[in-house]
Formats: C-alpha cells, sequence, structure tokens
C-alpha cells in the first residue's frame, strides 16, 4: 500500500509536526529519487546543485523547481504512453502555460485526496452543486485547464451539478431558480472561481436586486484574487458581499495550483488556510532563499505527496505569504496555517480564473 493510499485511511488534518517530519523526510525523499532516476532535466538541475538526491535530508533542504519552469519545458518521470491527462495552469492570452503530465496513478490519487480534504468540510453526503460557471469551460476532456480541473474536481463532491452562467458567462437566472427550486430545503454547494463569483455572479445579482433562498449553503471558491484586490475586495468583504445577497451561507476560500492538483490548502472556520496530511508550505526570505518563521512574509514554497508522474512534489511559486502557526489553529486541525499576501511583483498574472477575458 502506497504511503498516500495509508493517509487515505486517516482524517485529513491528523499529523502533528514530527509525525509529518518523519513521513515528509522519507517520501520527499522517494519522489526526489524517483524524479531524479526518471527525468533528465530534473536530474540536470540537481547535478548543477551538487545535490545528492540518494542522501538523507530534512524536509526544507529538499530541491524546490520555480513554478515557472513548467511552462518552459516538458517535465515527466513517465513515459509519454503512460500519460492519461495533461493539465494546463492558466494564463491570459499569449502568455505560455504550464503543462502537467499525469499518469494513472498520480490523477487518481489527486481525485481522491481532493474529496478527501473537502469532506472534512462539506460532510460526506454529496450535496447539490450550482457551479459558478459556464459549461462551455469544459471543451477537451483530454486536456484540462486549471479552471476546467477545478470544476471536473469539485464535481465529484456534489450531485445534479449545475451551472450558473451561459456560455457569455451571463448569469441564467432561470436555471438558478429552477436549480434552487429542485433541492429546496436541501443543503447546497456552490463552487466557483473567485473572480467569476464576484464579478459574474454577486455583481449581477446587486445589478437585478435579486437575492437568492441559500441558508446553509457552502460556497468553496479559489483562484483570481489579484483583479479583486485592485478592487479593494478582500476576503471579508468578498464574504459579507455574498452574504447579503445568498444569506447565511459558509464561505470557504482554497489556495492551490495546477503544479500540484488535488492537495489544496483549504481555509477552515478560523479563517486560516490550512496544510493538510498531503502537503505542507514553506515561507522563504526572497533575498537568500532562507526557511521565514512565523508572521515573516517571504516567497511560497509548497510541497506536496502526490506528484510521481512528474517532478512537482516541490515548488516555488510567485506568491508571496506569511504563516500563522504549526498545530495551533483554534479550528483543532493539526498541520501549518498561512495567508497569502499576493504577488510577486511583476510576476505574470496568473491564477485559475484569470485565464478568461472579459467578453
Amino acid at each position: 500500500m502506497s504511503v498516500v493510499e495509508k493517509l487515505l485511511a486517516e482524517e485529513p488534518f491528523s499529523l502533528s509536526h514530527e509525525e509529518k517530519k518523519q513521513l515528509y523526510e522519507k517520501e520527499l525523499g522517494n519522489l526526489t529519487k524517483n524524479s531524479y532516476a526518471s527525468c533528465g532535466l530534473y536530474k540536470k538541475i540537481l547535478d548543477i546543485l551538487v545535490y545528492d538526491a540518494s542522501a538523507e535530508h530534512k524536509i526544507e533542504e529538499f530541491p524546490f523547481l520555480p513554478v515557472r519552469l513548467f511552462k518552459e519545458y516538458d517535465l515527466l518521470n513517465v513515459p509519454r504512453e503512460a500519460v492519461v491527462k495533461t493539465m494546463t495552469s492558466s494564463g491570459t492570452t499569449g502568455q505560455r502555460v504550464s503543462k502537467i503530465y499525469l499518469d494513472r496513478t498520480t490523477s487518481t490519487n489527486q481525485t481522491k485526496v481532493l474529496t478527501k480534504i473537502c469532506s472534512e468540510f462539506l460532510g460526506n453526503k454529496r450535496r447539490p452543486m450550482l457551479i459558478i460557471d459556464s459549461k462551455s469551460v469544459l471543451k477537451d476532456r483530454n486536456m484540462f485547464s486549471a479552471r476546467g480541473a477545478g470544476i471536473i474536481g469539485f464535481s465529484m463532491l456534489g450531485r445534479g451539478a449545475t451551472y450558473a452562467l451561459d456560455e457569455d458567462l451571463h448569469l441564467d437566472l432561470d436555471a438558478v431558480n429552477a436549480f434552487l427550486g429542485k433541492y429546496a430545503g436541501e443543503p447546497i454547494m456552490l463552487f466557483g472561481f473567485t473572480s467569476i463569483i464576484w464579478e459574474h455572479f454577486f455583481k449581477e445579482l446587486e445589478r437585478v436586486d435579486t437575492k437568492l433562498p441559500l441558508d446553509g449553503a457552502v460556497v468553496i471558491h479559489g483562484g483570481g484574487w489579484k483583479k479583486l484586490i485592485d478592487q479593494q475586495v478582500d476576503n471579508e468583504i468578498f464574504k459579507k458581499s455574498l452574504a447579503s445577497r445568498c444569506g447565511d451561507i459558509t464561505v470557504l476560500n482554497y489556495y492551490g495550483m495546477v503544479e500540484q492538483t488535488g492537495s489544496i490548502f483549504m481555509e477552515c472556520e478560523c479563517g486560516r488556510l490550512h496544510a493538510s496530511n498531503y502537503s505542507d508550505v514553506i515561507i522563504r526570505n526572497p533575498d537568500d532563499f532562507s526557511v521565514c518563521g512565523v508572521g515573516e512574509p517571504g516567497i511560497v514554497q509548497l510541497v506536496s505527496l502526490l506528484p510521481e508522474s512528474y517532478p512537482g512534489h516541490s515548488i516555488l511559486t510567485e506568491d508571496i505569504g506569511e504563516l500563522i502557526g504549526e498545530d495551533d489553529c483554534p479550528c483543532g486541525r493539526h498541520g501549518k496555517t498561512f495567508v497569502i499576501h499576493g504577488r510577486i511583483k511583476n510576476a505574470e498574472i496568473r491564477g485559475c480564473s484569470d485565464t478568461y477575458e472579459r467578453k
């Protein structure tokens, strides 16, 4: 049984600091050795760094790949004939996008882990699901954009999936009301990308001065914060604004990247992003890449146990974040907690919902 399969039998936020340290030092070592032996470019990078993949290392000592490298090169640990799905990152017109190659094992583990993490917040019963997006996003089922992959992945958590937006991203109130009528009295789940919910759902409800009977619903959203920050809309304003049109709802943000799909970081009831048993986060000083402590802003490095078919188990993002604590969140869940402050200055615009342009 693989380590991911063993973890799936546990609660998703159960590992203490010491348990996680021991597990990750071993498993990151295995993933690093596998990538070193299987991916020629990864081997070259580690050789240039004079990194000994066969030696034992602490978590913070494992090498990390800049996330941008996945835009420049095809990085695989498996033969191309073993690839069953290719994920692409977001990017505006003219930008290169990352290509993430998944074999069956990695793809399956991503789905199982995403379900496990989200079930912690949604319960095990599948809720009727309203997707705040257009069905047209899902065009090529063999090549998923980050946005399409998110919709497919989160759709596994719901039932009766209904799209709230038409092909032109206009709010389809008839479809929404029919959905709410069909599932009246049931706890609903809404899913969408942050900026799309804001621009095409909330703003339209405001424009037509409509409130929806969504008391008890859970809204899961992520990505596209840059567009909202530009409008001086932070997480609290987003939550309060949405509640003003949707009633007594629970709004949960998540942080994740297509380069590590599945092992997302969910926002808990206390407003903290949580690393689960399947992932970890390290904040690094932008000047020398040393590890930052609690309360010190720096570049966000993400670690995941899921990538086997490509060398994506340790990546350096282009986001600035700050560690809040570890194993000490009032919500009771273990793992590091952190907050994202935004993008590194002059980094490319990206984010799941930054992939679309207004029509």
